[in-house]
């Protein structure tokens, strides 16, 4: 190239203007990125700032979910804990040295809706149905009726009493009626496969001039998804009406406790025919052999007829009681069970109890969670379930 041309092309750079790098772009339209050691000192602190940023929340993220991961670490040891201190403690009660402390649990446990099954996973299914037979209380005759010439209804008051007992392994609260004209048995609006009513509901409800009560009979429980708290079993009579005869049969017996019309607590396995040519006012139905079997009959405990008296009927569990004493006093019991401070009573531990009030005729009602006692209108119990069960019968008393 000529010297000519090369000084022609140096006079189109303006003067004081370096000359363009070739990664710029020039004003023939070519471009080239400025290279980071020469770019300008904000834009290089503001893309550290980002960088720094981005770790730092990385970091962050990173932080709580090492944190959250502990934390969950945790709770999964003490709940392997907590399991493993079940199992043993199941080991020892279902497997231990005590054969008493075997057979009380086992019953206790068949007795509830939904722990039934916890015996069978440490004992063979022989060997817990051999201890529930062996404890069932031994049924009475069909036609067999408790005495009611004894008690004497003629000196009554109108006083109620209310206390606290308790014994080796419960707590539990008494209600003395006085007169047991105001005792009758109180019923939900309608019997149907579907929810009943809490004691305290079904007087609120009702029957306005109650001050208070305890519940009564069973109701049809198959277990969860298939419990109808509505619908009574057996037999229930109230206030002179026939309200459930569950056969259809007016002629077919049934386990029944109630009052006659002259105010006298009566126990029999009778027809409802029967009852009411007795002149039974107030009736209802419990199961002789889990639920709800007589606990003293004409003074005598009930307790003679069970063959082995250590474990007489179920384990301990929360139970209701009604009798009445040979002066025509009403007497209604309601023990919690299942819980730390107190965990229930033993069928023969409620004839122990009732004999020391010289209760002369007695029969178990409904227990476990529909175990419940209102006085006016407070619950004086405490259901291990925080509430009690609804109910479609309950003992109630009138003003």
């Amino acid at each position: 190239m000529s010297t000519d041309n090369r000084r022609s092309t140096s006079e189109r750079i303006p003067a004081g203007r370096p000359a363009p790098r070739p990664s710029e772009r020039t004003s023939s339209g070519r471009t080239s990125a400025t290279r980071p050691s020469e770019r300008p000192m904000n834009q290089r602190s503001s893309a550290g700032s980002r960088n720094m940023s981005t770790r730092g929340s990385r970091k962050r993220r990173k932080s709580k979910g090492s944190a959250l991961g502990r934390v969950l670490a945790v709770i999964g040891l003490i709940l392997a804990f907590v399991l493993v201190l079940l199992v043993v403690a199941c080991l020892i009660l279902f497997r231990g040295p005590s054969e008493t402390a075997k057979r009380e649990w086992v019953n206790m446990f068949n007795e509830t809706s939904q722990m039934k099954w916890l015996p069978r996973m440490f004992l063979s299914n022989e060997e817990v149905d051999d201890i529930i037979n062996s404890s069932n209380i031994i049924e009475v005759d069909v036609g067999t009726v408790s005495n009611t010439e004894d008690i004497d209804v003629s000196q009554t008051t109108d006083e109620v009493e209310v206390f606290e007992v308790s014994g080796g392994s419960f707590k539990g609260v008494m209600m003395i009626v006085h007169d047991p004209s105001k005792v009758f048995l109180g019923t939900v609006p309608e019997f149907y496969e579907g929810a009943g009513m809490v004691v305290n509901d079904i007087i609120n409800t009702c029957y306005p001039d109650v001050i208070g009560g305890v519940n009564a009979g069973d109701f049809v429980d198959l277990g969860p998804g298939n419990s109808f708290t509505a619908m009574p079993l057996g037999l229930v009579i109230s206030e002179g009406q026939i309200v459930m005869c569950e056969s259809g049969d007016y002629d077919t017996p049934y386990h029944i406790s109630g009052f006659t019309n002259d105010n006298k607590f009566v126990l029999g396995y009778i027809s409802a025919n029967e009852a009411i040519e007795m002149g039974i006012r107030d009736a209802v139905y419990t199961n002789e052999i889990t639920t709800g079997p007589y606990l003293i009959m004409n003074g005598q405990p009930m307790i003679e007829e069970v063959p082995d008296s250590t474990v007489y009927g179920g384990g301990p569990n929360p139970r209701t009681v009604i009798g009445q004493r040979q002066d025509g006093a009403v007497v209604m019991l309601v023990v919690d069970g299942r819980q730390a401070n107190s965990i229930g009573a033993t069928f023969v531990d409620l004839i122990y109890l009732l004999q020391d009030y010289d209760v002369y005729n007695a029969c178990a009602m409904d227990g476990g969670t529909s175990s419940q006692m209102i006085y006016n209108g407070e619950i004086l119990n405490h259901p291990y379930s925080g509430s009690p069960r609804k109910c479609p019968t309950a003992w109630l008393v009138r003003q």
